[in-house]
Order: structure tokens, then C-alpha cells, then sequence
């Protein structure tokens, strides 16, 4: 008689969901050897290949699409077992990345509602700046993690698309002196992206300030010394969006999205309590506390 493991079922599909050993790593804690051979011992085991190795990219064959199936419903009924029949079932630790002002309004009330629910599991907060966010996530360091993006990579879902403005002090002039004064953080996103603007438009400009601090960057503009560039609804009361007709480039929009990694039951749920909280009606009456990050 032969039985499949489960811990070996797991990296199974850690693999297939991440397309990677390495990664797949990442999210187990296992070393990338104890991965592959967990992978080796399983094809072995059924006789077949599971993935097609001879491209730049591991891919699934067609055997191992089929076993996909079986295996994530045995790995996620092993863990219903465990959820529901010991006095353990809750315990574990979740990591969230989510960009510095993106923690407002959304987060909090998730964090509470799953706290409720879950209360033996520890969800790990880690805010930081979108581009450290993913590179924490390809690496299997974050179970999964929101982004403000021009765009959505390959396994992320877009939860809303909330357009970049110009802003400046109230009734600031700021916006009208050449060459254009303009105040944004060393890492920020929008960075490039209105410089690159403003150069299409043939706008003279120059940095006001040269700093990774939020706070510098606006006392700068509260001071009408400078203009910058946030996410529409994210600013502060003594900041305020510059109207349309400033002369200054259109912005576009900016997505939010959500990247959630196949670590298991719990990690999803978290991911779906989330997708839930920027979908909620009550939301649409809130300000969307982003910053550009």
C-alpha cells in the first residue's frame, strides 16, 4: 500500500501555485533542496512527471494539472481536521504587507474581524513601501501583501483604482512659479511618474526637498513652497488637490492590489476578509487613506 504525505502534498502545490521551487521555498521555511526532493519522492512515488522542466520555467504537465486538484483538496482537508478537532487549531502566524498609508480605513476593522475569529493566530503587520512589499512576497517572506500599482502583476487582483492628483497648500500658489517646485519622497512611486510628466509637457521643474520622510515632505507643501503628488482622498487637512485647469499634467490612476500566496486556509481567508473590507458600502462614504508610496 502507498500514501502520499501530506507535507509532501504540500510543497506540491506551493510550487505549482508559485511557479517555483525557490519561492515555494520561501513560504514553507524549507530549504530549496528539501523542496525538490520532497518533489522527486512524490513523482517517483505515482511513476509520472508532474512538471515540464525544459523551459526557463517549471510547468505543470498534464498529470501533475490533474494531481493539483486532488492534492489541494487533501491538503486543505488535513487542515480542516487539524482546525476543528485540537485544542491547537488556531495557532500560527500570518504575515501582511501593506504600503505605509494604506493601512487606513480597510485594514484595522479586517485585523479586528479576524482577531475575532481566529484569535490564536498572529498576524504580523508590516508596513513599508510598495516596491520592498513585493520583493518581501516574491521571496516567500510575506503571505501576502497589499500595492499601489500603475499596473497588476500575474496572481494579484486590483480592489480599487483611485486617481493621482496634484496638491499643494489651500489656496497656495505654489503650482504657479517656474521652475516647478515639486516635493516627493526618495522611494516614492509617483515619483518618476509626474517627473517624467512634466517633462513630456516641457515644464521646467526642480526637487524642493530630498527626503524619505512623509512628514517633510508635507510641511514642505503646507508651506506653499513646493507642490506634490498623493492619491485623491489620501491628503491631509492642511493639504488640498490642486483643481484641474493648474497646467499641470494629468496624473492618471492608481490600483490597489491585493497578492495573496496558496500558504493555506487561513492565509486565504484573510486575503478574501480584505477583498471584502474595500467592497464594503460603508467605504464609499470614507476617505481612502493612501499615500504615494
Amino acid at each position: 500500500m502507498r500514501n502520499m504525505d501530506v507535507t509532501t502534498l504540500r510543497s506540491f502545490v506551493a510550487v505549482a501555485q508559485n511557479g517555483g521551487v525557490t519561492r515555494a521555498a520561501g513560504f514553507l521555511n524549507l530549504t530549496q533542496s528539501a523542496v525538490s526532493m520532497q518533489i522527486k519522492r512524490l513523482e517517483e512515488m505515482l511513476g509520472i512527471a508532474l512538471f515540464d522542466r525544459t523551459g526557463r520555467r517549471i510547468q505543470l504537465t498534464p498529470a501533475g494539472e490533474q494531481m493539483l486538484t486532488y492534492a489541494r483538496r487533501m491538503v486543505d482537508l488535513n487542515d480542516e481536521v487539524i482546525t476543528r478537532l485540537t485544542d491547537h487549531s488556531h495557532e500560527g502566524e500570518i504575515v501582511l504587507g501593506v504600503p505605509h498609508d494604506v493601512v487606513y480605513p480597510v485594514i484595522p476593522r479586517v485585523l479586528k474581524r479576524f482577531n475575532c475569529e481566529y484569535p490564536r493566530v498572529k498576524v504580523q503587520l508590516i508596513a513599508s513601501y510598495t516596491d520592498h512589499l513585493k520583493a518581501a512576497y516574491a521571496q516567500g517572506k510575506v503571505d501576502l501583501t497589499l500595492t499601489t500599482e500603475y499596473g497588476l502583476d500575474e496572481g494579484g487582483q486590483t480592489l480599487a483604482e483611485v486617481p493621482l492628483r496634484w496638491i499643494g497648500a489651500p489656496d497656495g500658489t505654489a503650482y504657479r512659479t517656474r521652475p516647478l517646485r515639486f516635493a516627493s519622497g526618495r522611494r516614492c512611486r509617483f515619483r518618476p511618474v509626474a517627473i517624467r510628466l512634466l517633462d513630456e509637457m516641457g515644464l521646467p521643474w526642480e526637487l524642493a526637498v530630498d527626503s524619505e520622510s512623509d512628514r517633510t515632505i508635507e510641511a514642505t507643501v503646507a508651506a506653499d513652497l513646493a507642490v506634490g503628488a498623493m492619491l485623491e482622498g489620501t491628503e491631509p487637512p492642511h493639504l488640498a488637490p490642486l483643481p484641474a485647469g493648474c497646467g499641470l499634467p494629468d496624473l492618471g490612476t492608481q490600483l490597489i492590489n491585493l497578492y495573496v500566496s496558496d500558504t493555506g486556509p487561513l492565509t486565504r481567508e484573510l486575503g478574501e476578509m480584505i477583498r471584502q473590507g474595500y467592497a464594503a458600502p460603508e467605504r464609499a462614504t470614507e476617505r481612502v487613506a493612501i499615500r504615494a508610496v
